[in-house]
Formats: C-alpha cells, sequence, structure tokens
C-alpha cells in the first residue's frame, strides 16, 4: 500500500514541480463538442511550477476550438522508468501575447511553425491548475521488484511509494 498525503500551497507546487520538472510531455486531454475527450501530446516549457503550466500550439488546431467551448483540462506526466506519475486538473486560456511567445519560443518549434515565432499560427496555451494527483515509488526499480515478489508469496500488501493530492 501506498502513503497518502494531502499538500497544498507552496509545499504542494514544489512536489508537482519536482515530479515533472524532468518529464518532457505531457498528454493533455479537453472536451469534444460530441462530449467525447481528445488527447495529444503537448511539449510542457521548461519553467519553475507555480500554479501554472505553459504551452505553445496552433491557433487552427481542435484542442483551440474544444478549449474556446469548454476550459477544463487535464494534463498527464508519466516517467515509467521511475515510477512517477502525475494528473492535473486546471482551466486552458489561449492567447496571442508576443511577449508570452518570445519568452516561450526555442528552435525546436521550427518543425510545426516554420515562421519562427512571428508564425501567425503561434499561440500561447495557460493551463491554471487547480488540483492534482501523483504517484511516485520511493525505490528503486530492483527494490520495487523484491517488495512486489514478497507482497505475491506473502498475500500481502507492502509500502512501494507514495500517493498524494496537491491542491493549487
Amino acid at each position: 500500500m501506498s502513503e497518502f498525503k494531502e499538500l497544498s500551497g507552496r509545499e504542494g507546487m514544489e512536489k508537482i514541480g519536482g515530479l515533472i520538472q524532468d518529464i518532457r510531455f505531457a498528454m493533455l486531454t479537453t472536451a469534444a463538442s460530441d462530449g467525447s475527450f481528445d488527447s495529444r501530446p503537448m511539449a510542457t516549457q521548461k519553467k519553475e511550477f507555480d500554479g501554472t503550466l505553459w504551452f505553445l500550439t496552433a491557433q487552427d488546431s481542435s484542442k483551440v476550438n474544444e478549449i474556446a467551448n469548454d476550459s477544463h483540462v487535464s494534463l498527464v506526466y508519466a516517467d515509467p522508468s521511475n515510477a512517477k506519475y502525475v494528473s492535473v486538473k486546471g482551466r486552458a486560456f489561449v492567447s496571442k501575447d508576443r511577449a508570452k511567445i518570445h519568452e516561450l519560443w526555442n528552435p525546436m518549434y521550427k518543425a510545426w511553425f516554420p515562421g519562427g515565432e512571428e508564425d501567425p499560427q503561434v499561440t500561447v496555451l495557460r493551463v491554471d491548475v487547480k488540483e492534482a494527483e501523483y504517484w511516485e515509488a520511493s525505490d528503486s526499480k530492483l527494490v520495487r521488484s523484491i517488495k512486489y515478489l514478497a507482497a505475491a508469496v506473502t498475500k500481502g500488501s507492502v509500502d512501494v511509494g507514495e500517493y498524494g493530492k496537491v491542491h493549487v
């Protein structure tokens, strides 16, 4: 069994920031007009987590249209090799803030925006995080494997890490 923690404020933001800092891509989920959900990978900007996540996207993308109809989104981060998983809920906002585009721009984006940061399709996507849940193993992969085996043999449960909820 994992230890459960409920965090908020600075402590919660530091926990989430620490877990996602080395996970380059997240799956962004939006609500489609037919009530289903659409998910797609998004490159998270390398910034200290302060309750807001930033992305660049194309103005004519379906996610921008879906956010215009319902700004509730979720982001899922996964790092299976280090047993770190984070699920984030928040509200998304889209803008054409040129200063923010300039701040977030890096050459990698030329693959999607051949016109560079002045490309008219470049759009800022801001997600204000409301809450997050996380799962994190406390031991190395080898130790976790031994604990799983011990639990299977003894038909018991073992502490394999930490699970928590963060309110931002």
